[in-house]
């Protein structure tokens, strides 16, 4: 089982050595989930796993730090005492507990335990893209909150934009409603 590190490249020159190492351990059979800790990017992550298990191919998951314009704060609210903690240290500390609540719930997606955790610093349709160039995954795996109307045109959607951008076929999950 590989160490559930968070690896964080700082620079365009540690995002290519570590999306080498990926694509290198992996044979050229990568599936990249980005993911926000959401409900959603878990449902697309479950999904990825599950494609992963099939394909026997390598999972690495994506977190792009980016404290965003729509939700000033976002990571403040994520640490637990009242403090002065660098926006990476915190999205590492919650990329860390996203990924142990998911792998504890789901023992069975061997694809989860071996997936390689990488975080990048920047805009994440921008940084997504960056990743899918040097990584050359089959595919890119992302969830989408599903935004519509005045909503979708203020704010945008990320996924949507991946969509037409990216290289790779995209595959879209939304969580499913509870019953």
């Amino acid at each position: 089982m590989k160490s559930n590190k968070v690896h964080l490249a700082t620079s365009s020159a540690e995002l290519k050595e570590r999306a080498h190492a990926a694509y290198k351990e992996s044979g050229g059979a990568i599936i990249l989930v980005p993911v926000d800790f959401s409900d959603h990017s878990e449902a697309a992550l479950l999904q990825a796993a599950e494609y992963a298990n099939l394909m026997q191919t390598s999972l690495v998951i994506l977190h792009v730090v980016h404290d965003p314009g729509e939700m000033p704060g976002y990571y403040s609210k994520l640490v637990k005492k009242k403090r002065a903690t660098r926006m990476p240290d915190v999205a590492a500390e919650a990329f860390r507990e996203f990924m142990a609540d998911t792998i504890k719930a789901n023992p069975e997606l061997e694809a989860l335990q071996q997936a390689t955790q990488l975080m990048v610093i920047g805009l994440p349709v921008t940084r997504i893209l960056e990743v899918v160039d040097h990584m050359e995954p089959l595919m890119v795996v992302m969830g989408s909150q599903g935004r519509t109307g005045l909503k979708h045109l203020v704010i945008g959607s990320k996924a949507a934009q991946v969509v037409q951008l990216c290289p790779v076929p995209v595959t879209i999950v939304k969580r499913r409603k509870a019953a």
